[in-house]
């Protein structure tokens, strides 16, 4: 069910339905209707007609003879925006080791500490999310709306296979939040060197985790 908040019904409405195709709720090949979905959130035609049409454009949902069907993300997308955040997403960290300021670095390092608060609870959703919020936090201060246009989205794209990434291995989630803290760490420092190197390594070994829980799922 929508909640009527500040931020405009049709923009919620778009937002609740592409979190619910990307967390993997809406299968891929699923017929959602513009009826099935207007009974399950609790509004009009209108702004889901507006929702799908947004969503078309993204490439997770197309047009079938049975109605409208997920699309979703696939394991080649994942591999190709991580061929993606290898190539850019370095450039963007590294022109934010030249621009981030002491507020920057402040909610880095509140991001960083919640994350291991939340690891000792066992509470997986809220080390994905707050993981979304210090990647969200590297692109704003890169000095590039180009930039930040590209990698936000792709990030939260990929929240199903993070999520299943962090859930399916401990190790994976101590490792990404000890990663997190050391390129916190070189941002303070405005070592640039040590942060490309830092950040290559976060990024192969998410990829890396990734592609071991697909093969996993392969071979139940």
């Amino acid at each position: 069910m929508i909640e009527y908040k500040s931020v405009s019904l049709s923009n919620q409405v778009f937002e609740k339905i592409e979190y619910d195709i990307l967390s993997g709720k809406y299968k891929i090949g699923e017929i959602i209707s513009e009826k099935r979905l207007s009974s399950e959130l609790g509004v009009s035609r209108t702004p889901i007609r507006e929702a799908l049409g947004r969503l078309s454009e993204e490439g997770l949902v197309g047009d079938s003879p049975s109605g409208t069907v997920v699309l979703g993300i696939t394991d080649k997308d994942v591999d190709d925006f991580y061929e993606v955040k290898r190539r850019i997403e370095i450039l963007a960290v590294c022109r934010a080791c030249k621009l981030i300021d002491e507020d920057g670095l402040r909610d880095l390092e509140n991001i960083v500490e919640h994350q291991e608060f939340y690891a000792m609870k066992g509470d997986t959703e809220k080390i994905r999310d707050l993981d979304t919020d210090f990647h969200a936090t590297l692109y704003k201060y890169c000095g590039s709306r180009v930039l930040e246009k590209i990698l936000l989205p792709l990030h939260r794209k990929i929240i199903k296979y993070r999520s299943a990434s962090l859930k399916s291995s401990k190790n994976r989630q101590l490792e990404s939040i000890k990663e997190h803290r050391e390129i916190y760490g070189a941002l303070k420092e405005k070592d640039e060197n040590k942060l490309e190197r830092l950040m290559k390594n976060h990024i192969e070994n998410a990829y890396i985790s990734i592609c071991a829980f697909r093969e996993g799922q392969e071979n139940k």
